[in-house]
This record gives structure tokens, sequence and C-alpha cells, in this order.
């Protein structure tokens, strides 16, 4: 393979890993232009979990034989079963060695075996009718990885040590794109997660509300939502700190979490400050209330705390037609912002005050200049 082929490959493998969204298009980003770049016929792309003791099967991609899923779910290695690999983990590179590929071959041993012995690499070849695989190492921050495998068909030439210098380079190249991965990752997560309690933030409910709400209007699913505010955090980061009150925010996050445990799928949220909600999709609307009456009990039970003003909104109720996330949301604050009027120690829940429900007058009539949502919500107006 001429040099400008090998780097056009080169530059279509790091170009496909860094268009991958998310993990599993990295890894079949990766597994495929290895493939291609090396003229394979099979790709695997495999991480080394250091406290299992194993090589766990990412994804395979190419002619995949049976009992090999694409995406597996099970399919892992003890290390023992691999010496070159713990000859590699333990020793070359321990020592100094360059993270170096190598090439199998199913007409042999491996290149120092004992007199008879033919390793477990070698035996899948035969067991699977390949002809050679070149092996490379995975090294991402200083430290062993995982690998990178392509195979080739009985028949097909053989790998030689330019394929695997060749492979060398990839599986480099392989590294910097699973490094970018993940660092996407990790700022999507942090894009959508409350840095103190660890709850989903408000970007997240802002988006999980909006689709939940148009698969409402489509589906008919039972969308419910829980708005509720942590009574006496301002005394207590007045009187102890901010600090103190950070725990207080920390412990009744860990609440929340608990009582959403309750409902399949539930989001739990830090809206910000010392409000919180729970975003529910499909369960019953009487197992949301279930759930909100146990958070507003737990919640009286912590310590420092003065309880939680809790209110809820669910579409299987009679509230009316609900086109909008923003009209839910308002709906469930109005019934928040009742139960921290009359210091309710329940749930109050929007259209189960009779014909004239208050909470629905009060979400529905407000101008939006006086309205009692004091969050406001970026959903589409109604």
């Amino acid at each position: 393979m001429g040099e400008d082929i090998r780097l056009a490959a080169v530059v279509s493998l790091a170009q496909g890993m860094a268009a991958a969204h998310g993990s599993r298009e990295a890894w079949r980003a990766a597994a495929g232009g290895a493939c291609r770049a090396l003229g394979g016929s099979f790709a695997a792309l495999s991480v080394w979990e250091r406290e299992l003791g194993r090589l766990r099967v990412l994804v395979n991609v190419g002619d995949r034989v049976a009992g090999e899923e694409e995406f597996p779910e099970g399919e892992a290695y003890p290390v023992h079963q691999f010496p070159e690999i713990t000859e590699f983990l333990h020793e070359r590179w321990a020592g100094g060695g360059e993270p170096n590929a190598w090439v199998e071959t199913a007409e042999g041993p491996a290149a120092g075996g004992r007199p008879g012995y033919v390793h477990q690499r070698v035996a899948a070849l035969r067991r699977r009718g390949r002809g050679c695989c070149v092996v490379a190492p995975i090294v991402l921050n200083g430290r062993a990885w995982g690998e990178l495998y392509v195979a080739r068909p009985v028949g097909a030439p053989l790998f030689g040590r330019e394929d695997a210098d060749f492979a060398t380079v990839l599986a480099a190249v392989v590294a910097a794109g699973i490094a970018q991965a993940e660092r996407l990752e990790e700022a999507r997560r942090l894009a959508f997660t409350d840095a103190l309690t660890g709850l989903a933030n408000r970007r997240a409910v802002d988006m999980r509300l909006d689709e939940a709400v148009e698969r409402h209007k489509r589906d008919g699913v039972v969308v419910s939502l829980v708005v509720c505010d942590l009574n006496g955090l301002k005394r207590v980061n007045d009187t102890q700190g901010h600090a103190v009150g950070d725990r207080l925010l920390e412990r009744f996050g860990s609440v929340l979490s608990l009582c959403g445990a309750m409902l399949p799928g539930a989001l739990a949220a830090r809206l910000g400050g010392d409000e919180f909600c729970l975003l529910a999709v499909g369960p019953d609307a009487d197992d949301v209330v279930r759930a909100a009456g146990e958070l507003c009990r737990r919640a009286g039970e912590l310590e420092l705390g003065e309880g939680v003003a809790c209110g809820v909104a669910s579409t299987a109720d009679p509230i009316g037609p609900v086109r909008s996330a923003r009209r839910l949301f308002r709906l469930a604050d109005a019934a928040q912002y009742r139960a921290k009027a009359e210091r309710a120690t329940t749930p109050v829940v929007a259209g189960r005050g009779g014909a004239e429900d208050p909470v629905v007058r009060l979400a529905d009539t407000a101008p939006a200049e006086a309205s009692p949502e004091r969050r406001r919500f970026r959903g589409r107006p109604t």
C-alpha cells in the first residue's frame, strides 16, 4: 500500500471517529476504519478491564461468524489466556518498551510457545476460518487501554511487519479518537448535570419535558411533573453558612432521587437554588402523587430543613389540554405556589380541586408579568 493511500486511510479513520455521536459510534468507526485501512475482512475493538482481569470486546465489524455480535453484551476473555497481552502489560511495556503491534497466523503456535502449545488467539483464528490477524495495543493517557484487532480470511495475503507498523500508527489515531469521544461525553454529561447534587439540571428538564409533551400529543402518553421548593434553606444559609446549606441541598437531592426511583424512568432534577422537580413519562398520575407524598414525608424528616412545598400536574388529571411543555410547568408551579402559601405538608395536585380548581385558574388566568411561575421556562409559549 502506497504512502499516499495509507495517509488517506489515517485521515479517513480520524474523521470517522470525529464525526461519531457517542461511544458506540466511535468504537464502530475505529474498528471499521482500521479494517479498511489494513485491507482486513474483520476487526474488533476491545477494552482492558484491569479490575476484572479480562479483555472485553466492545464492537465487532466486517465478516462476523456465528456468535460474534456487532455490540456484544458478554464477549470477554481472561487475560491469562493471552500470554502476549500479559507480556505487553507486565513486562515489555512496563519495562519501557513501545506498544508495537504484532502479527499472528493460523499456521503455527505463537513464537516462543512451548512445544505442542497453540495459544488462544491462534486457536481462535483457526476456529473462525481466519488466516491471520494483526493486534495493536491502544495506550490512552499513558496506560494500556485495550487493543485493536484486524483479521484476514484464509487464503488472503498474510500481514507482514509493515502492516504491523501501520497498525501501530492506526492504534495511536484510535487512542486520540477515543480520548476525544470520552471528553465530549463528559462535556455533554456536565452540560446536563447539576454540579452540587449530581441530579439533572434545568437544561435537561427543558429538553426532556419538550420531548415528553410531544409524545403526549402524538401518542397520548401520560406526562406528570412534580415541582417543589425546599423550605428553610435561606435560614440555614444565614445562620449556619452556605456549606451547611449545600449539605442540606445534597441530602434533599438524595431523597428526591430515592422517591423518583418509585417511578420507572423518572428524571430527578435541581432547577436551581432550592427548587427541584421530578418528571415522569408513562406512570399513572396516582403513582406520581404517591411518590410526591413520600417525598414530602421524607423531606419533613431531614435534619435542619423545614420540609418541602410540592405541586403536581399530570396530563391524566382534569387540567384541560396540554399543548406545550410551558403550560404543564405553569400548572405544577402554580400547585407548588399554593402548597407553599398554605404551608401544606402533602402535595397539592392541579385539577383535583373541583370544577373551579383554584390551581388551574391561577395558572391559566394570571397575566404573564404577575405569573406565579417564578422560574422562567424557555419552552414554547402556550
